[in-house]
């Protein structure tokens, strides 16, 4: 087991975990202690398939005897194979593959002010977010996380970024000088807050008519979280731009862009890339992932236990908010609450100082539910 002196010598930024894990399986994890743990975390949403799942150790041990990394001077099978599934599955046209969210919505801030550049409209740079909006750590990223705490230390932050400060205002702040608008259609770090049909179409409507580019984040809504593989297919809306990670990989690290062909074709040669984007390995496991994912009645599966678990939490807790299966609710103090259920088996995270945010492996049963409601009662 490591002790607290040898997780010294990593940066203090994560804090002292206060578990240790050592392996997991399916819906379950294990510490070192062995104690066995629920995990309703899934990774923060990356293990949509579960932990250990043979088809995906299967692909990755195949692709490790085969090719790992040949950087982007070549190309390779697994690669187009993938591009071309994610644009049938989007409607989009064209993928830039990297290795986070992060990473992914870095690249369509700068795809979306080279496309307004390469029109010939110098003015056109700022760049509008949401209220409670969450897309990374990145200078860029963080630029358009309306969040003080992440930003204290990191100013001056990237100008020509806009939030207002309601969600109403959202459409009113997008002008013919913005490059794009950048939102979550259900917000995860800001409380697993859904977003209305209505406003995203207001939001989408108003990018139209000002010549923005509509960007979504998908990164912890897309590959089937919310019962559809994306979740703005939920909401009846077209995003310009796409940015997914997380659950592509099931915790190979693999991030995503996808854009109509006229938007990405301002990412001309040498214009943006990445050492590791694209490789072998991370391509093999994502288009193993979609095998699942995209299965006969995979979706079907997700929506139905979603519904089960919003019903079950419904009748026990306050503010249930959420889709497929990705939940919030509100307690007291979801710090106490999280650790309250970790000791009693359930793994759980916070998004924010009063909701608790569920989501599992997307391979969960109803009974993995029913033992998740027990523990949860005794932490009421």
């Amino acid at each position: 087991m490591t002790t607290v002196t040898e997780i010294s010598r990593l940066m203090p930024n994560y804090g002292v975990p206060a578990i240790e894990i050592t392996r997991g399986q399916g819906a379950y994890l294990y510490g070192s202690d062995g104690k066995e743990y629920l995990d309703f975390t899934a990774g923060i949403a990356v293990c949509n398939l579960g932990h250990a799942h043979p088809a995906i150790t299967e692909v990755i041990s195949k692709q490790a005897a085969t090719l790992l990394h040949i950087s982007n001077l070549f190309a390779h099978p697994e690669r187009t194979r993938l591009a071309i599934r994610l644009t049938q599955l989007s409607g989009l046209d064209q993928v830039f593959f990297c290795n986070s969210g992060t990473e992914a919505n870095e690249a369509a801030l700068k795809l979306a002010r080279k496309y307004a550049a390469s029109r010939g409209e110098a003015d056109r740079v700022e760049l509008v977010s949401l209220p409670h909006g969450f897309h990374g750590r990145t200078l860029g990223a963080l630029s358009v996380t309306p969040k003080p705490a992440y930003h204290e230390g990191y100013r001056p932050l990237l100008p020509g970024c806009t939030t207002p400060e309601t969600l109403e205002g959202v459409v009113d702040s997008i002008s013919e000088k913005t490059a794009a608008c950048i939102l979550e259609v259900i917000q995860g770090e800001g409380g697993v807050r859904p977003l209305s049909a209505e406003l995203l179409q207001a939001i989408q409507a108003r990018c139209k008519e000002t010549g923005a580019l509509l960007i979504v984040d998908e990164v912890q809504t897309g590959v089937g979280r919310t019962g559809t593989f994306f979740g703005y297919e939920a909401v009846g809306i077209q995003p310009d731009i796409v940015t997914m990670a997380k659950g592509l990989g099931n915790g190979i690290p693999v991030g995503a862009v996808l854009a109509r062909a006229e938007v990405a074709a301002a990412f001309g040669p040498g214009s943006h890339g990445s050492t590791f984007g694209g490789n072998p390995l991370a391509m093999a496991v994502a288009n193993e992932v979609l095998n699942h994912v995209t299965a006969p009645g995979f979706l079907a599966h997700v929506r139905e236990v979603g519904a089960y678990l919003e019903h079950q939490l419904a009748e026990h807790f306050d503010a249930v908010t959420g889709r497929g299966l990705m939940w919030g609710f509100t307690v007291p103090d979801a710090a106490q609450f999280v650790a309250a259920a970790a000791k009693n088996g359930l793994l759980l995270t916070t998004a924010g100082p009063n909701r608790v945010r569920m989501i599992p492996p997307l391979i969960i049963e109803k009974a993995h539910v029913d033992a998740a409601l027990e523990i949860l009662k005794q932490c009421e």
